[in-house]
């Protein structure tokens, strides 16, 4: 129908007419209420931002001396975390000459690993960064 036709239209009807799809060959208008259709759309895009899920990513800041009860204490907090849906950043940090003794860190880091097996996954492999060992768990 020509524009000229489907405008006069639209007036007769007191509604507007609305170009629901600009991109298809040719476009594609309608006759509606502008103002209920913006509403309309307003109200799906609101509807799908509540149906969608926030995964919060914790972290947790390790020294490489930790004794077994503080790390223990850690792993049940990341544990929790994990549970709950969340994503785990574990930083193991060096001080002073401590970075010269990366094989404590990773040692540490794959003790960490076995600790939270079945719980979470390793997400993102131990990698230094600076003077921190960086590895990430994600729930199961």
């Amino acid at each position: 129908m020509p524009i000229g036709d489907a405008l006069r239209l639209a007036r007769e009807k007191d509604l507007d007419l609305v170009e629901v799809a600009p991109k298809s060959q040719p476009p594609v208008c309608k006759i509606m209420d502008f103002g209920k259709y913006k509403y309309q759309l307003a109200k799906k895009a609101h509807e799908a931002k509540k149906k969608q899920t926030i995964i919060h990513v914790k972290e947790i800041k390790v020294g490489l001396k930790i004794e077994d009860h503080d790390l223990n204490f850690k792993v049940k907090h990341m544990k929790e975390f994990l549970k709950d849906g969340h994503k785990v950043k574990v930083v193991i940090m060096f001080k002073g000459r401590e970075i010269l003794r990366v094989d404590m860190g990773e040692e540490l880091a794959n003790k960490i690993a076995s600790m939270l097996e079945g719980v979470g996954h390793l997400e993102v492999k131990p990698k230094l960064e600076g003077k921190n060992m960086v590895m990430v768990f994600a729930p199961v």
